[in-house]
């Protein structure tokens, strides 16, 4: 059966819910909201839209509050950065304000408060954003390096040999391991987090390498390691909604 596209609407209260409805060969009603806001809806041709609809009224109260958190969401994204004094970049749980200087040697460097970006040609965008992305990357291989050796230290008794650090963006997860290969994955983002939600990903990571999925054993050892990991992760995320 060729799939067939239409849009509809319910009202639920006050509320309009507006819905992509596919007719395809499927069993049951299917609903997907989607991270732009959009609802849709898969069916077979045998669903009357009578049905459809009250199974969307049924699922009212779930589909708003996604709505409302990818609208949250949205809101709260972090704007592209212009590269202009006054500008805030997050470093390890500290927000530092940005400042563009006129000079040479052209660098980035911080005090703890304020990011110095110093280039020949302030409106030289394209430099200012190389500048301090090699920056940011040096910050994240120097962290997290330091952090993964101290953890190290703790998993050596447990025969886990030394594993490989790899940084790279990535959407959904703060880290990730692959315990047969020896390569724990970061994400970059991370280094705008603060150092012990950083000790609370790698040494999450770290635990795999024990107990490879998350069962009941994983979060034990998890405990044992690190007794206030669930306060830690709380703390993380307050940076975003990203999982181990």
């Amino acid at each position: 059966m060729t799939a067939r596209c239409s849009n509809h609407s319910i009202s639920v209260g006050e509320t309009v819910i507006f819905y992509q409805l596919e007719r395809k060969a499927v069993k049951n009603i299917n609903l997907r909201i989607r991270a732009d806001g959009s609802v849709a809806v898969s069916a077979s041709a045998d669903r009357s839209e009578e049905q459809i609809d009250r199974f969307l009224t049924e699922k009212a109260d779930y589909i708003q509050n996604a709505l409302r958190y990818f609208s949250e969401l949205e809101q709260y994204r972090p704007q592209p950065k212009q590269y202009v004094s006054g500008e805030s970049f997050l470093l390890l749980g500290r927000s530092l304000r940005l400042k563009v200087l006129c000079g040479s040697p052209e660098s980035v460097s911080s005090d703890g408060v304020y990011l110095y970006l110093t280039v020949k040609d302030k409106n030289d965008f394209a430099k200012k954003q190389r500048l301090v992305t090699r920056y940011l990357d040096k910050q994240c291989r120097q962290n997290f390096t330091e952090v993964m050796d101290k953890t190290y230290l703790k998993f050596q008794k447990y025969g886990v040999e030394k594993p490989t650090l790899r940084i790279r963006e990535m959407q959904t997860r703060w880290g990730s391991c692959l315990s047969r290969k020896g390569i724990i994955t970061l994400n970059k983002r991370l280094v705008q987090a603060p150092l012990n939600c950083i000790e609370y990903v790698v040494l999450h990571e770290f635990c795999h390498f024990i107990h490879p999925n998350h069962s009941r054993q994983f979060y034990d050892f998890v405990a044992m390691m690190m007794p206030d990991w669930k306060e830690r992760k709380e703390a993380l995320e307050k940076q975003g909604r990203y999982s181990c």
